[in-house]
Formats: C-alpha cells, sequence, structure tokens
C-alpha cells in the first residue's frame, strides 16, 4: 500500500509468504505489490485468488480487469477491482468526479502514460516501463517542465482512459502515450504527444532498434523522444500564447505604449512607461564612463 495525493492504492493476493526477521517476500508480496498499479486512487485491485474468495461473503461489487502482464512477474495475473458502494461515493467526494479540475500549472506540464504493450510478449511489457520510466526522469530534468511523476501516471495502466479526462485528473495540459511492437530481434516503439485540454494530436513518431543491446536501445529511444518532445512541448506554448486573447483589452494596449516607451532608452521615457514621477533613472554604466 503507497501514498497517492493523500489516499491510498491497495492491492492484495493470496499466495506464501516468506519472513527473514527483517523484511517480507514471496509470490503473494510481489503480486500484491503490482496489483498496486492497477488500482485506481483510493482503491483496490485484487487477485482472481481473493476475488473467489471474496466473491459471495461480501456486499460489493467487482470489476473484471481480465489478465494483466505485471512487472517481474513470469506469469499473466487474472485482476479485479473492488468496488464497494463506500468506496465509490469517498473516491468521488476524493478525487472529484464532481469537484473542480485541477488548476493547470503555470509552465508546461505533461503526463507520460504506460505505453501499450501491443506485441502480446510479456517481456516486451518491462522494457516499455522501463522507457516510459526513463522518459519521465529525462524530462523532470528540465526545469521549465511540471512534470507528474511516475506513481500517478501510472494508475492508469491497462486502462481505456479520455485524455481530456486524464488531463483534468492529472492538472495538465499535455499526454504522452505510445504503445511497442517486437518482429523477430527488433522493437518499435511509437509516441504521440496530445493537447489534453483539447485531445488534439502535436507530435507523433516511431523509434525502433534491435533488443541485442536491450539497455543501449532503452537510452537510444528515451533520449530521441526527450529530445523531440522538449521543442515540440515549447513550440505549442508559444502557439497557445500567441493565440490566446488578452483578459484586458486596457491593460494590453498599456502594455503596447509602455513597451514602445521602454526601448526609448531616456529617462522621460521610462518615467512615462512606468507612470510615475518617483520613479529613480539610473544611468547604464557605460553612459558613466562617457
Amino acid at each position: 500500500m503507497r501514498p497517492e495525493r493523500h489516499c491510498c492504492l491497495i492491492g492484495i493476493d493470496i499466495g506464501d509468504v516468506l519472513y527473514d526477521n527483517e523484511r517480507l517476500f514471496g509470490d503473494g508480496v510481489n503480486i500484491a505489490s503490482r496489483l498496486e498499479s492497477l488500482a485506481p486512487p483510493g482503491g483496490i485491485c485484487v487477485s482472481s485468488k481473493v476475488y473467489d474468495e471474496l466473491r459471495d461473503r461480501i456486499e460489493c461489487d467487482f470489476v473484471d480487469l481480465g489478465q494483466q502482464s505485471l512487472k517481474n512477474i513470469p506469469f499473466q495475473v487474472h485482476a479485479f477491482e473492488l468496488r464497494a458502494k463506500e468506496m465509490v461515493e469517498a473516491r468521488e467526494n476524493r478525487s472529484g468526479a464532481s469537484a473542480k479540475p485541477l488548476l493547470l500549472p503555470n509552465k508546461p506540464s505533461i503526463a507520460v502514460l504506460p505505453f501499450v504493450n501491443l506485441s502480446g510478449d510479456p517481456e516486451q511489457e518491462y522494457f516499455a516501463d522501463g522507457v516510459v520510466e526513463d522518459i519521465i526522469t529525462a524530462l523532470s530534468r528540465v526545469p521549465s517542465f511540471f512534470v507528474i511523476a511516475r506513481n500517478s501516471s501510472f494508475t492508469y495502466k491497462g486502462r481505456a482512459v479520455d485524455v481530456r479526462q486524464v488531463g483534468r485528473e492529472l492538472g495538465v495540459r499535455y499526454l504522452l502515450e505510445g504503445g511497442i511492437r517486437k518482429a523477430g530481434n527488433r522493437v518499435r516503439l511509437t509516441g504521440q504527444l496530445i493537447d489534453a485540454t483539447t485531445g488534439t494530436h502535436i507530435w507523433a513518431n516511431h523509434f525502433e532498434g534491435s533488443l541485442e543491446d536491450v539497455f543501449g536501445l532503452q537510452d537510444k529511444i528515451t533520449a530521441s523522444v526527450a529530445g523531440a518532445i522538449e521543442p515540440k512541448l515549447q513550440q505549442a506554448e508559444i502557439q497557445r500564447s500567441r493565440t490566446k486573447p488578452t483578459e484586458s483589452l486596457t491593460a494590453y494596449d498599456l502594455y503596447l505604449r509602455a513597451l514602445g516607451l521602454f526601448h526609448e532608452f531616456s529617462e522621460a521615457a521610462l518615467r512615462d512607461a512606468v507612470g510615475t514621477e518617483n520613479y529613480v533613472w539610473t544611468a547604464p554604466a557605460v553612459q558613466e564612463r562617457n
């Protein structure tokens, strides 16, 4: 169980658990830990073993999530989301099904959603998750970006989502989603950058390489995607600022007048631009030397 924006994600499985006086481990612990990523914020995800034990004993609904490929689990796990009436009501009150959407940050904001494994090979699930984690890390290094953490974006793994709803729930303007396919010893990864406020595509491309050096391929794809995303986000933000209407025509008119006065670089012009007689003029150092 781990915190997620003031609530918890819970995964439950039944299985053997070992204890070595310091930690718990075993298949039961590993599967429960991976089921967390499938649970919605404030929700519970259980394995088919738990479902078989509970379905006739408690009054709640189970949503069949189907067979899931979980990271570091060598077999697929049949998962269910547990939905009790009280849990749904509490989740709606917390996450705001009826509340106002989260306010967008004052800088480019993006969430990288888990890439879809289109090859049917569970091994590629781990590769795709690793690429997504590396892309999130790379984008987080850009100071001008607001990037949603992996734990938040991975709550949408394995779920069909509406990009506009995801944008509202996470409070971001842009989403990066994609998929991965394998053919022989080669893998192809596709990515799309979407404006979550309108649902329109901003950028799309594909990257491919050989699986002979998995980590090298991961680094190459990560660098390519992150390198393409950064300028595209900047261009999208510039275009948005150009088309965004001013909220006050009077203020915008005054701004343009002040801007023209500012570029005259004289004491009188700067006084007029600031609009106060208390402005203190400090001559540039180059003028003082002259």
